[in-house]
């Protein structure tokens, strides 16, 4: 079996207002080359990017060549929710299949949309690594059913994955975190490298909207962007080479990352973490 690690991704999250640019810029990414798709339940416009992505393949775009990703959220870890939370993504995103399906947090909380990113509910539950498990028992079942070709985590931590990973059939291909040089996370990367878990970040400019979290536009991040003159120059992509995995879910480490919706973090990314 071989995972094929996407490249370079679009992510489709979008404000209300954004409705209709989400859905034409889905459409203008794949015209210009891009591949990766990176949706969300939660986000709630996958209804929207399915006439998109029929758009795509009705020009020529083949489906093996697209990476369409969504994630399980947190409402919908019921062991009877999972398989129709990703029929559903499926129904919206007018797919036969998902190249890849995470489950988007750990934690079994229902967050109202709109909320604050730092509210808690008052029915937060925490971490149980049996409750994990059986949410994915029918990630597993997602597989076994041809819905989805690859099964991930997002969001989580070093001993969150060490019983995953000592405890699941299928081990997940891929864990995204958050990843920007103010937040590198080195030790949650290598581990995932090493277990052959292929990485994938998110805000690669930064989260200055989290907690404890530093502005984005502070010269750490001006200055890469400015001397790539980014606003003006896009950067060529070549996807990385793929990468082969055993039946029983062990892969060799990963040696290049997945990028999200930012080329110049792209860059940064496959010149210092690639060793």
């Amino acid at each position: 079996m071989t995972v094929r690690e996407p490249g370079p991704d679009v992510l489709t999250a979008g404000g209300s207002g954004d409705r209709q640019t989400v859905p034409s810029s889905v459409v203008e990414a794949a015209r210009v080359g891009y591949r990766h798709f990176d949706c969300a339940s939660v986000y709630g416009n996958e209804h929207l990017i399915g006439p998109s992505l029929r758009e795509i393949l009705r020009s020529g775009v083949r489906r093996e060549d697209l990476w369409v990703t969504s994630k399980l959220w947190n409402d919908k870890h019921g062991e009877t929710d999972v398989v129709p939370s990703c029929e559903k993504s499926l129904r919206d995103l007018q797919l036969d299949y998902l190249d890849l399906y995470l489950v988007h947090w750990p934690f079994p909380n229902f967050h109202p949309p709109g909320c604050d990113v730092t509210s808690r509910g008052t029915d937060a539950k925490p971490y149980v690594h049996e409750s994990y498990m059986r949410t994915w028992r029918q990630m597993e079942r997602l597989v076994e059913r041809g819905l989805v070709r690859h099964i991930g985590t997002s969001n989580m931590t070093i001993p969150k994955l060490e019983l995953l990973l000592r405890d699941a059939a299928i081990q997940p291909a891929a864990n995204e975190m958050e990843l920007h040089p103010h937040f590198q996370q080195p030790e949650l990367l290598r581990y995932v490298e090493d277990h052959g878990i292929v990485p994938i970040g998110y805000s690669p400019l930064g989260s200055p909207g989290r907690p404890e979290r530093p502005p984005a536009s502070t010269p750490t991040i001006r200055t890469p962007a400015s001397s790539r003159n980014a606003k003006k120059r896009p950067m060529a992509f070549e996807p990385p080479p793929t990468q082969a995995r055993s039946r029983s879910g062990r892969r060799p480490s990963a040696s290049s990352t997945c990028a999200r919706a930012s080329w110049p973090i792209t860059a940064w990314k496959s010149r210092t973490m690639a060793g």
